[in-house]
């Protein structure tokens, strides 16, 4: 939804058991705002799913200025394999909860691998 209302480029994501890593190009706002519209929405989802209430997400966040976009892809690969390096699967494409805008016939989801 951040992404339909142009707040953000979405790059890349994973969404863990206990925590979400997020690669977004940021356009007209400040990641605080982006953050908290995203962690107040997907709460407020989450709560009505379940029909629960409650926090879901923890105070703050940590973040990671990439300047060079050479890093991008680099990064990416980091984010999508945290699955495989915290044992949760042994390829990225037994996971379901992922997703990058550099998915293509190399990324492990069609059978390849990571691109360099």
């Amino acid at each position: 939804k951040l992404a339909s209302d142009e707040l953000v480029d979405s790059l890349a994501f994973v969404v863990m058991p206990d925590h979400l890593h997020w690669l977004v190009a940021l356009r007209d706002r400040p990641l605080a705002h982006v953050v908290q519209r995203m962690k107040g929405a997907s709460a407020y989802r989450l709560n009505r799913s379940r029909s629960a209430g409650g926090r879901i997400w923890q105070p703050g966040y940590h973040e990671h200025a990439v300047r060079r976009q050479e890093e991008l892809r680099k990064l990416a690969r980091y984010i999508v394999r945290n699955p495989v390096r915290a044992g949760l699967v042994t390829k990225v494409a037994n996971y379901p909860l992922w997703d990058s805008v550099w998915v293509d016939g190399d990324w492990p989801d069609r059978g390849g691998s990571l691109p360099p």
